[in-house]
């Protein structure tokens, strides 16, 4: 019999346990022995799951308090100096300080930056490296986590986030070095790790190196062949792991490493199983992922078994059978989803249901007649017909509008420095205009507001008084912090996508469908099931009445068709650009009529530009060109005086700065502040002649940053970009946050604006 497994499995929780666990630790109102039950008990309930699927192995070292490569820095015991020269690395409370800058125990400090996982919505925890660092054996937490697997009786492999991979995505702090010179001594910790996983009598452990799809430079793919050497393990048997795209120039290399096993994507690179196979020795195992790990369309099993046929016929039980990624980017179990009709959720998996739907293709394709299989079978056919053929998916009025686009329909009329000359007219602005991103602080009355509006236990009419009065309360706010320019606060809105796809035609939604986006951080990504159109306003009642309640300048807030697109589920029948250019259509039907109620800034967030770039540096211009089209259909409409913003964050911006610049955003905001402002060194390499507001205050950590830190930031920034396109800012937006917290740093931030004017005066 040939072997159903899952790279990974969501740590969250069906309800997620994991995220109210941590952040009632994180209160006081949860103790840490309590804390680390919980992480426990979902372990096991998860591992249950996966065994009741019909998987042959479960998945060990995938659970983490915050993030699986933070794990992997205190494995290494790669913990910056200001956390402290000795701190414990078996600490969950170090690990948090590193994540959040604090913790219910030791000293707070600067978080460690934080940055998206490949081009996904899942952020990770950069390492820090350092010349000369050392590394060592620090935390045994996977071992730990394998014995108790064993101890309950499950069949467990460990996944282990490979050393290349670790190293490549880490981050050089000081003095510049080749970061290759720091792999033996990692090297050496994961060969006692991976002794002490034999020492239980592991038989096989994952190891993902996902980096093996990107450009690598020579010297990283000669790495793998040392790397590799080194870690064979007699008595244990590795499966080295790779997603998200086709191995890179480096198949020959790849299959011949001195490994037991190889796991290969074929939803994101189908074409790469031919290579594969005509390549891969005789005596080891190819895992094939053929379950999409990142979305929660029900698979095409009969497609499938076909695409299989004749490697099954070469390979027989050496070919496994797997999602193509970890399940960490799907939702949890389908069955919590009690109120989507028969038809849409007749068309989708989460990922208990990827699992079996993992165990069915194996079963099939080893010829197992039982008449359950045939029962799943019928249903993937059933789910494949009905969505080729369901009136939710096409609209002839969308497409058509999307086919007449024209050039001029992503072009403002005039050049930046005429429109910034209109502007500055239009809205006599201070140098340093101060402003913040958007949101704030998102009480437990407004959720419950919202919450029970939802649930038709409180009329419309009484929402919509409750918001507004929260919309004058955030309104006086921020007059009486002083901020140039306002937001209306997005008290109605539950996330910055999911909101808007609310109110768009095409888009479908889950009650329970979270996925995390970084430590409690849980989003709700909607599902893009047909050709999108907005029906009506979604926003311009809301900022119409911000306005009236304020002389200063009010900002419209949107998300940007990008972001809506990257951070939703994807339809699989058409191309991204295709559901991106009918998003940008709909937004500029928002922003011209934002525009006509008398807003006259206008914030348009693209913090997903970067992330939805292709792996290969080859299909980068491909994607970044409609990408900015679609950016600029979305703001093109309006007049030269609305002055457009946009918002990006936790992003690189050297290889991609030309493109940012062709946005021709008015004024972009960055995060810069976990960065120490070296963000900037790409717009100031390349010259970038709009205006920018590089983020004064790390919103993702609760410290209140000192104000002579903002003030230095400000006056670095000053160095590289002229004085008079500077903004303030926070990083991004303040949802997340307490009010008290909000104002003690904003209050800040305007006293560090008024001291920078006075001084230039």
């Amino acid at each position: 019999m040939s072997i159903a497994h899952s790279l990974g499995f969501p740590r969250i929780g069906a309800n997620r346990e994991l995220k109210k666990a941590q952040e009632a630790y994180w209160k006081g109102d949860l103790d840490q022995p309590s804390l680390l039950s919980e992480g426990k008990q979902l372990r096991s309930q998860h591992w249950q799951l996966q065994k009741e699927a019909g998987l042959q192995f479960v998945s060990t070292g995938d659970f983490a308090w915050y993030d699986q490569m933070l794990n992997h820095s205190l494995m290494l015991g790669a913990i910056p100096a200001r956390f402290g020269d000795h701190a414990d690395c078996e600490d969950i409370d170090t690990l948090f300080r590193m994540a959040r800058g604090r913790a219910p125990s030791g000293e707070s400090a600067a978080a460690c930056e934080m940055t998206k996982w490949f081009d996904t919505n899942y952020h990770y925890i950069v390492p820090e490296l350092y010349k000369g660092q050392s590394f060592e054996l620090s935390t045994t937490r996977l071992v730990e986590e394998t014995r108790e697997a064993i101890d309950q009786g499950f069949n467990p492999k460990p996944v282990l986030i490979g050393p290349l991979t670790w190293l490549w995505l880490g981050k050089i702090k000081g003095e510049q070095f080749d970061r290759l010179t720091l792999l033996d001594e990692i090297i050496d910790v994961y060969g006692k790790v991976m002794s002490r996983l034999a020492e239980l009598g592991v038989e096989w452990v994952q190891i993902d190196e996902p980096i093996l799809v990107l450009d690598l430079p020579n010297e990283w793919k000669q790495a793998f062949e040392t790397t590799y050497n080194k870690l064979q393990n007699k008595d244990l048997k590795i499966l080295l792991a790779t997603y998200f795209g086709e191995l890179n120039g480096t198949t020959t290399t790849v299959v011949n490493l001195p490994v037991d096993g190889l796991h290969i994507d074929l939803v994101r690179a189908p074409n790469q199983l031919v290579t594969v196979l005509d390549r891969l020795p005789s005596y080891k195992v190819l895992s094939v992922g053929v379950i999409n790990g990142r979305n929660i369309w029900k698979a095409d099993i009969n497609g499938i078994i076909e695409q299989l046929h004749d490697a099954k016929a070469r390979l027989g039980n050496r070919l496994w059978i797997a999602p193509s990624c970890s399940l960490l980017h799907s939702p949890v179990d389908l069955e919590a989803e009690t109120d989507l009709d028969t038809e849409l959720k007749s068309w989708f998996a989460f990922a208990v249901q990827k699992c079996k739907e993992v165990s069915v293709v194996q079963r099939l394709l080893d010829g197992d007649q039982d008449e359950s299989l045939q029962s799943d079978l019928q249903q993937s056919n059933e789910a494949v017909r009905s969505k080729q053929t369901s009136s939710r998916v096409h609209n002839s009025v969308v497409q058509q509008r999307v086919a007449a686009i024209t050039t001029g329909d992503d072009q403002r009329p005039s050049s930046f420095e005429s429109r910034a000359e209109l502007q500055k007219g239009a809205l006599k602005l201070p140098l340093f205009p101060t402003t913040t991103i958007g949101s704030f602080p998102q009480t437990a009355d407004i959720r419950r507001q919202r919450r029970l509006f939802k649930q038709g236990k409180l009329s419309e009419a009484i929402y919509v008084e409750s918001m507004q009065a929260e919309i004058r309360d955030t309104v006086k706010r921020q007059e009486a912090l002083g901020l140039d320019v306002l937001v209306h606060g997005e008290a109605e809105r539950n996330d910055m996508v999911e909101y808007f796809g609310e109110q768009l035609d095409g888009f479908a939604f889950t009650k329970n469908g979270w996925v995390q986006s970084y430590g409690s951080r849980c989003v709700k990504p909607p599902v893009i099931i047909g050709d999108i159109s907005r029906p009506e306003p979604m926003t311009v009642a809301w900022s119409r009445f911000a306005q009236q309640q304020t002389d200063k300048p009010m900002k419209g807030m949107l998300t940007g068709p990008v972001t809506i697109l990257c951070w939703s589920f994807l339809r699989e029948d058409v191309g991204r650009q295709t559901s991106c250019e009918q998003l940008a259509l709909a937004l500029r039907d928002e922003v011209v009529e934002l525009e006509q109620a008398g807003i006259g800034i206008i914030q348009i967030d693209e913090p997903a530009i970067r992330e939805g770039l292709p792996l290969r540096k080859e299909d980068w211009p491909e994607y970044l060109n409609w990408a900015v089209k679609s950016f600029r259909i979305s703001a093109s409409g309006v007049r030269d005086e609305t002055q457009i913003h946009t918002h990006m964050c936790y992003s690189e911006f050297n290889d991609i700065i030309e493109f940012v610049a062709a946005m021709d955003a008015d004024v972009i905001t960055i995060e810069t502040s976990r960065s120490d402002m070296d963000l900037l060194d790409a717009f100031e390499a390349f010259s970038y002649p709009n205006a920018i507001g590089p983020g004064v205050y790390d919103i993702h950590s609760p410290n209140v940053p000192d104000k002579s830190w903002m003030k230095q930031l400000i006056q670095k920034a000053a160095k590289k970009i002229p004085a008079d396109r500077l903004w303030i800012n926070p990083d991004c937006g303040l949802k997340t946050r307490d009010w008290p917290e909000v104002e003690l740093a904003l209050k800040s931030m305007v006293t560090v604006a008024e001291e920078l004017r006075a001084e230039l005066a």
